[in-house]
C-alpha cells in the first residue's frame, strides 16, 4: 500500500496533545475530488487554536490551505487535470477515525480536495503565495456575501461604505480587495506600520486602532455606516466597531464562530458570524452551536474559487506576505510564532 508522510496530533492519556510524522496510506478522491502531491502549506490561526484546546482529538490532520500538483482524479472531475498546478480549502483536522478519507489536513505529502472549492495557480505567482488565498479569501468572501453575514448586494455597491476592522490581517487583506473589486468603499483599522499596505489593497480610509478617537474619525467619513466586519474578533474589537453606527442600525459580522466576544456591542447592533465550513456541502457542529449545510455558501465559494485565476493574474488580487519555513518538522516552530504574537501582515507557508 503506497503510503505518505503526514503531521498527525497524538493525545496520550493525561498528556498535552503532539505533532507526529507518520506514514499514512494515500488518500483516495471521491467524487468531484482531487487527489494532491502537497507542495506548500499555509498556517491558519485555527491550526494553532484547535491544535491547543485538542478540538478533533488523537489523529487529526491539521492544515486547511495547500498548494500542490493534481496526482489522482475522482469520478465526475471535469475542471481539473493530472498534472495541474492548484490552490484550495481543506476542512482541516477531521478525525481520521471518522472522517471518510484518511489524511485530509493540508499538513500532509498527500491530501484531497473538492474541485469546486480549489483554482488553478497562475503563472504570475509563486506556490507559496498562492497558498495564502484560499482560506482567507473565502472567509471574506462569505463574510462580505453571505445571506447569513452581512449579505451585501453587489448590484449596489457605489456609493455602499464597509468598514473592515483589523484591515492588514489576512482577512482582512482580502476583504479589502474582494470588497474594492465589487465597487464597496472600503474604511479599516491597523497600526500605523501597515498603512501603506491596506491602502496598496483599496481601502479608501485608514485609521489607527489605537488612537481614542477612531470611532469618531470614522463616523466622520462614513456617516451612514451599517456594515462592519470585525476581522479580529478579541474582547474588544466587536464592541468598540460596533459604536461606529453611531444612533443608526448596522449589521456586524466578526470572524469568531459563536459570535464569540460579541457582548457588549451597541444596542443597534445585529451581529452574525462567519464560518468559512459552510463552503461544503456539510453541516458543521461545535460545542452547542450548529452550522447546517448551505448550498448557498457552496455556490457562493465556488463563485469565488472560479474568478480567483483571473482576478490573481490581473493583479486585482495580491496574495498575503509570506514567510517561508521548511518541512512539517517546522510546524511546531511556527505554531509558537502565532501564539508569541509575532505575526503581523504576513503568513506563514510551509514548503514540504
Amino acid at each position: 500500500m503506497a503510503t505518505g508522510i503526514a503531521l498527525v496530533v497524538r493525545v496520550s492519556e493525561g498528556q498535552s496533545p503532539q505533532l507526529v510524522q507518520e506514514q499514512l496510506p494515500l488518500p483516495i478522491p471521491g467524487a468531484g475530488q482531487v487527489q494532491v502531491k502537497v507542495s506548500h502549506v499555509a498556517q491558519n490561526p485555527t491550526d494553532v487554536q484547535c491544535f491547543d484546546v485538542n478540538a478533533f482529538g488523537d489523529g487529526a490532520v491539521l492544515g486547511c490551505d495547500f498548494v500542490g500538483e493534481v496526482t489522482e482524479l475522482g469520478s465526475g472531475v471535469t475542471c481539473l487535470s493530472r498534472g495541474d498546478i492548484v490552490a484550495g480549502l481543506l476542512w482541516g483536522g477531521r478525525n481520521l477515525s471518522k472522517c471518510e478519507i484518511a489524511g485530509l489536513g493540508g499538513y500532509s505529502e498527500y491530501t484531497v480536495a473538492d474541485q469546486r472549492i480549489s483554482f488553478k495557480v497562475p503563472s504570475s505567482i509563486s506556490k507559496e503565495e498562492a497558498s495564502t488565498v484560499p482560506l482567507a479569501a473565502a472567509t471574506a468572501w462569505l463574510a462580505l456575501f453571505s445571506k447569513g453575514c452581512l449579505n451585501l448586494d453587489r448590484s449596489k455597491a457605489t456609493g455602499t461604505s464597509v468598514l473592515v476592522w483589523g484591515g492588514s490581517s489576512s482577512v482582512g487583506l482580502y476583504t479589502i480587495q474582494l470588497a474594492s473589486i465589487c465597487g464597496f468603499d472600503v474604511v479599516t483599522t491597523c497600526s500605523p506600520r501597515n498603512e501603506d499596505l491596506v491602502r496598496s489593497c483599496g481601502a479608501r480610509h485608514v485609521f489607527d486602532y489605537n488612537d481614542p478617537n477612531v470611532i469618531e474619525k470614522v463616523k466622520e467619513v462614513t456617516p451612514k455606516l451599517q456594515h462592519v466586519f470585525d476581522t479580529i474578533g478579541n474582547a474588544k474589537s466587536s464592541s468598540v466597531s460596533s459604536r461606529a453606527f453611531g444612533d443608526r442600525e448596522g449589521n456586524l459580522c466578526t470572524v469568531r464562530p459563536g459570535k464569540a466576544n460579541t457582548e457588549h456591542v451597541t444596542a443597534n447592533t445585529r451581529v452574525t458570524d462567519v464560518l468559512v465550513w459552510t463552503a461544503f456541502l456539510k453541516d458543521h457542529r461545535y460545542a452547542h452551536f450548529h452550522w447546517p449545510a448551505s448550498k448557498e455558501d457552496h455556490e457562493l465559494a465556488n463563485d469565488l474559487f472560479d474568478n480567483l485565476p483571473t482576478w490573481l493574474e490581473q493583479g486585482k488580487i495580491k496574495p498575503n506576505r509570506s514567510k517561508v519555513l521548511h518541512g512539517l518538522g517546522s510546524v511546531t516552530q511556527g505554531f509558537q510564532e502565532y501564539r508569541d504574537g509575532m505575526i503581523s501582515a504576513y503568513k506563514i507557508v510551509y514548503e514540504l
